[in-house]
């Protein structure tokens, strides 16, 4: 494990390991959209991490596709986030807000909005709302000055995150999201500069990467994808292709990080890999093994430069001290994923280093 409690660079700070938190939407923010106390704590209790990659945040109330869920896009809700900030940096930790607009998922109950998309194709599935769930509707086109006004969003969203105290940013382009929709064959129906072609199919997510860039400095953005993935019914034929073209686009700039979230065979994380010049993270599958197992093998083989964990943080607070010790490690709890209470949330027990 000596690898990956070593520091690492990402874009001007140092994290203390290699181990960090990967996002994962957990639905304990306010109606409005604001941090609450028991995130701090939630957060806070995972500083141990070289890095917390936050839940995804909305950077418009049109992008909200889940109830309870955080925004960045007003100051009541920077100021909330400042809490949590505050704490993580005091416990001795870093943190990068996700910014993640949902695009066609969603429902009207949740925004009074109708969800946005870059075709009118419907996303599979329901959405669950204050008055349970509802089938996902058709979303409404994108127009040109919408997308614009989309990309500015972000970078509004990555000032807010850095005046709410964050480090920076990591811009959410995978698990069927917005900009993933954008990049798809299924979900991308477009005939402008938007779509049709894979250079115009990635215009969408790289411009939305350049306008943070341009807001908060390279160092301060990173970028997640996930090739391959078809959660919410998300289509790409050719990912390899697709996602060589779009890290290819962004080449130049150096970016915090690039997070990969590992859907398919590790040959094509391996391609993900030579295709990025800069820091690379992975967020491997790893259900079938144990946490430290995986990061050995991650770190061990050079296929990322950092790992990135989302279950066994939710359910080991402290998991850079059990990845020392190889274990014990508790086991998440599935029904306290999404919204509650400290149940499942903060409540899960830690060890105490010998």
């Amino acid at each position: 494990m000596t690898n990956a409690l070593e520091p690492v660079k990402v874009g001007t700070i140092t994290a203390a390991n290699r181990v960090f938190m990967a996002p994962m939407t957990r639905n304990r923010a306010t109606p409005d959209g604001r941090a609450t106390d028991i995130m701090v704590d939630y957060y806070t209790q995972r500083s141990g991490a070289g890095l917390i990659v936050t839940e995804g945040i909305q950077p418009s109330l049109v992008g909200q596709g889940y109830i309870s869920t955080p925004g960045l896009h007003n100051a009541e809700q920077v100021a909330a986030w400042r809490a949590v900030t505050d704490a993580v940096h005091a416990a001795g930790s870093t943190i990068f807000a996700q910014i993640m607009h949902t695009g066609r998922v969603g429902h009207p109950l949740l925004t009074g909005l109708t969800p946005v998309a870059p075709s009118p194709v419907a996303a599979p599935g329901v959405t669950y709302t204050a008055e349970g769930p509802k089938d996902n509707g058709v979303p409404r086109e994108l127009t040109e000055e919408e997308i614009l006004r989309t990309i500015e969003d972000h970078a509004t969203a990555a000032r807010n995150a850095v005046e709410a105290g964050f480090d920076g940013v990591e811009i959410h382009s995978a698990n069927g999201y917005l900009l993933q929709q954008f990049l798809s064959d299924n979900v991308n129906l477009r005939t402008d500069r938007w779509g049709g072609s894979v250079d115009n199919r990635v215009r969408f997510p790289v411009q939305v990467v350049k306008a943070a860039v341009s807001a908060i400095g390279a160092e301060r953005v990173a970028l997640r994808i996930s090739p391959g993935n078809t959660d919410l019914g998300i289509v790409e034929s050719d990912p390899a292709g697709l996602y060589a073209t779009l890290l290819s686009a962004l080449s130049d700039l150096p970016l915090a990080y690039v997070h990969m979230r590992e859907t398919g065979e590790r040959d094509l994380t391996r391609k993900m890999r030579a295709a990025w010049p800069g820091m690379f993270v992975l967020n491997p599958l790893y259900d079938e093994y144990a946490p430290h197992v995986v990061v050995a093998e991650v770190l061990g083989e050079d296929i990322a430069d950092a790992v990135a964990l989302g279950r066994p943080y939710l359910a080991n607070p402290d998991l850079v001290t059990r990845l020392r010790t190889e274990g014990p490690y508790n086991t998440a709890d599935p029904k306290s994923f999404y919204g509650g209470d400290a149940t499942g949330y903060t409540d899960y027990p830690t060890v105490t280093p010998a």
